[in-house]
């Protein structure tokens, strides 16, 4: 019978909200400075995917199952595809009104992996996840004013918070039935390669003229990216989805906030200082209560 690696989740978590809160912090410099398009970065991001590929893969057998090559396929285009749905989104809606929408894909998973996976946990741990999940959306939350009509890109959205749940969802029930971190992130890196051409033709043909700079920049930043969903995968290999993904999509802005204040001097609002302390509350009550179960 297949199982799969069981605790010792916690510090896969804490290498994913470290790289992911990093990331976020610095992300935005390549477009702030040299103008770079989003679908630039996308396909500079998915390049910058085979480098921790390429570590996970030494030493490691490529699981060549029809099975896994669904799973992975399955992960890698839910997680790249809502990437570029969000792209368009941003397009055509604000990003006050589209990133606390997103921020809900935790709540997907959550209710997903309680429904499919018959995930369960404690009474505190359950709190410390509702609280996480709380913060998520409080963090998301960015200043905005006036109204926006929400026909163009309101199902986008949704379609990105779905198949973002649905991402982490799969990732946890591949390595339920035996398949590798190292096959899962392959097949990632892959799926978003193949989206590449598509991304590039949503720039219109703007993808050309920037230095290389920009491209660097972008590379660097990105590379944070990538190495963050390695260790999200190893993460869910190895703990509850229901715990794993509200923890680290709570924490990781967190991260990203405090070094943006650090960087760039910009003090939190109200709510996103109120997002900071559930998160936090939130994360310690759910690892420590979890940690705790026999």
């Amino acid at each position: 019978m297949l199982t799969v690696r069981r605790g010792n989740w916690i510090p896969y978590a804490a290498a994913t909200v470290g790289f992911s809160g990093v990331w976020g912090a610095f992300s935005s410099l390549p477009t702030a400075k040299y103008g770079y398009p989003a679908e630039m970065i996308y396909a500079v991001w998915a390049v910058t995917m085979l480098v921790p590929a390429g570590v996970v893969l030494r030493g490691a057998d490529m699981d060549r199952r029809p099975m896994a090559a669904a799973y992975g396929l399955a992960i890698g285009l839910t997680g790249a595809g809502g990437q570029l749905l969000l792209l368009r989104a941003l397009s055509l809606g604000p990003a006050y009104l589209i990133f606390p929408i997103v921020a809900l894909s935790p709540a997907v998973t959550v209710v997903l992996a309680f429904v499919l996976l018959r995930e369960r946990m404690r009474r505190t741990a359950g709190l410390g996840v509702l609280l996480t999940l709380v913060a998520v959306v409080l963090l998301g939350y960015t200043p905005g004013g006036g109204t926006s009509a929400t026909g163009g890109w309101m199902p986008l959205v949704g379609l990105v918070t779905l198949a973002w749940g649905v991402q982490a969802l799969l990732l946890r029930r591949a390595a339920i039935v035996g398949i590798g971190d190292a096959t899962s992130f392959a097949y990632m890196t892959m799926s978003g390669l193949l989206l590449v051409p598509f991304a590039l033709l949503m720039t219109r043909g703007s993808q050309f003229g920037y230095p290389w700079q920009a491209s660097a920049l972008a590379g660097g930043t990105q590379l944070l990216n990538a190495i963050a969903a390695l260790f999200l995968v190893m993460s869910l290999s190895r703990g509850k989805a229901s715990l794993v993904v509200p923890v680290t999509s709570a924490l990781s802005p967190v991260l990203t906030t405090l070094l943006s204040l650090a960087a760039y001097r910009e003090v939190p609002s109200v709510i996103v200082a109120l997002g900071i302390m559930l998160a936090i509350a939130g994360s310690a009550l759910a690892t420590t209560t979890e940690e705790a179960a026999p």
